[in-house]
């Protein structure tokens, strides 16, 4: 019970990190999430704060008649306002060289896949808003000062407030400075898109099947199906279950998905189906309606796709293992968070009940965990198989992961061992290595 108890608070934990309670959003609540991660929506919001306190300080002497403590010299606050439009600009001008920087050494060093986890960084984007507005509360302040529209009350406000700024400034500036040292850096990117993948891992095993009931065979599709089909090329990033549920509703139908999160889909692909015509008078509307509920986009996402962040990962470790980086260190790094993200699948995974299922009549096939290995340890065995070390780790971390989980973990976590013993054995050329590697790995002597 505790053990349970601990997961489900790890969970509630992971969906509040991202901003998701559960896979379940509809499709606006997620766009609305996109936009609240971009650099821009927090600038203009606490820049709209900025520009609200300055223009509600020359309304001051409308809300009370109390005679403010000091009579602020106009020029004295304007000079104060001045100091920090004129930091702010720079400092802020400055703060943008830096992050470019670091989204270039991410690229270069790490992978261009984890970028986008710098770009939606909580710190850079919190701190550079309250950079942003400061120059613009300060900017509005001196203008509304040359208009001589502050009187004692709102001077008085104005100083109060340009004080409290210039302290969050400060605030954000020793921030600022602490977490520049591992911006960009490889094992900060690697804790990002670790956490990441933690959190849509957990998001999935709190909804294994995203709220529908498990489809765990491919069924033969009924003559009279109506087929959803896609209309752009792209990954699926985000299905509105509640959407595909209010049709199946108005259809008194069941609905078979054929894609999940992450998958690639083209023109023409089959997205889902109804298994029936029966009435329903427009096939087609009803048809548009549920291709709706599936976005699509250009690039893969990391909130309801966990195997994205496992591949991004193993990206990490084959580009340290490449000959221009040659780091091994960092591949044995890697191997070990996604072991560690595997065992946390395994410990999590659970029948799903009655009370798990929001969505009856949605029909959604599970993750498979051997597509899970592929992505966490295929290109690193394929990459690493010259490397002794990388792959002593490697067959040592799916040598434990067989004592975990169910037979279906055991039999992926063998056939990952057989695959990266098949590549090494082609490409080692001293039978000491072989043999020690042979030591600790699960296949067979004819594998």
């Amino acid at each position: 019970d505790r053990a349970e108890t601990s997961l489900t608070k790890s969970t509630d934990r992971a969906c509040s990190r991202v901003g998701i309670r559960d896979n379940n959003m509809t499709k606006w609540q997620w766009i609305l999430l996109q936009f609240t991660r971009k650099l821009w929506f927090k600038a203009s919001l606490i820049g709209s704060l900025g520009l609200a306190a300055a223009l509600l300080a020359s309304q001051a002497d409308n809300f009370t008649q109390w005679q403010p403590p000091l009579d602020m010299n106009a020029e004295a606050v304007t000079s104060l306002l001045s100091i920090m439009a004129s930091s702010m600009l720079a400092v802020t001008t400055f703060s943008l060289s830096v992050m470019t920087s670091a989204y270039g050494a991410a690229t270069s060093n790490v992978t261009p896949r984890a970028t986008r986890l710098l770009m939606e960084d909580g710190t850079t984007q919190g701190v550079l808003s309250v950079f942003v507005g400061s120059f613009i509360f300060s900017m509005v302040g001196m203008i509304v000062m040359q208009a001589d529209a502050y009187d004692v009350q709102g001077r008085f406000v104005l100083f109060v407030v340009t004080v409290t700024v210039i302290a969050m400034v400060v605030t954000a500036l020793l921030r600022w400075i602490d977490h520049l040292t591992r911006l960009g850096r490889v094992s900060e990117t690697s804790n990002r898109v670790e956490q990441a993948t933690e959190n849509a891992l957990q998001l999935r095993l709190k909804t294994p099947y995203l709220g529908g009931q498990p489809r765990h065979q491919a069924q033969d599709r009924p003559a009279d199906a109506i087929i959803i089909r896609g209309d752009v090329t792209g990954y699926i990033q985000h299905i509105d279950m509640q959407a595909l549920s209010e049709c199946a509703e108005q259809c008194n139908t069941e609905i078979y998905l054929d894609v999940l999160p992450g998958n690639f889909v083209h023109e023409g692909a089959v997205l889902a189906w109804l298994d029936s015509k029966r009435d329903i008078d427009d096939p087609d509307a009803i048809a548009r309606e549920i291709s709706r509920a599936f976005s699509i986009e250009k690039e893969r996402n990391f909130d309801q796709d966990p195997r994205f962040g496992l591949a991004v990962l193993s990206e990490i470790g084959v580009r340290a293992l490449s000959p221009g980086v040659n780091d091994p260190g960092t591949a044995i790094d890697i191997l070990t968070r996604n072991t560690r993200l595997l065992m946390r699948w395994s410990a999590g995974r659970k029948k799903v009940s009655e009370d798990d299922v929001q969505y009856p009549r949605l029909h959604v096939y599970p993750l498979q965990t051997s597509d899970l290995f592929d992505d966490a340890f295929r290109m690193i065995a394929r990459d690493g198989a010259a490397n002794l070390e990388v792959q002593l780790r490697l067959q040592k971390s799916l040598c434990v992961m067989t004592e975990l989980g169910d037979d279906e973990f055991h039999d992926a976590a063998r056939h990952q061992s057989v695959l990266a013993w098949q590549h090494a054995k082609h490409v080692m050329y001293l039978e000491d290595d072989l043999e020690r590697l042979k030591s600790v790995c699960l296949a067979d002597s004819d594998d």
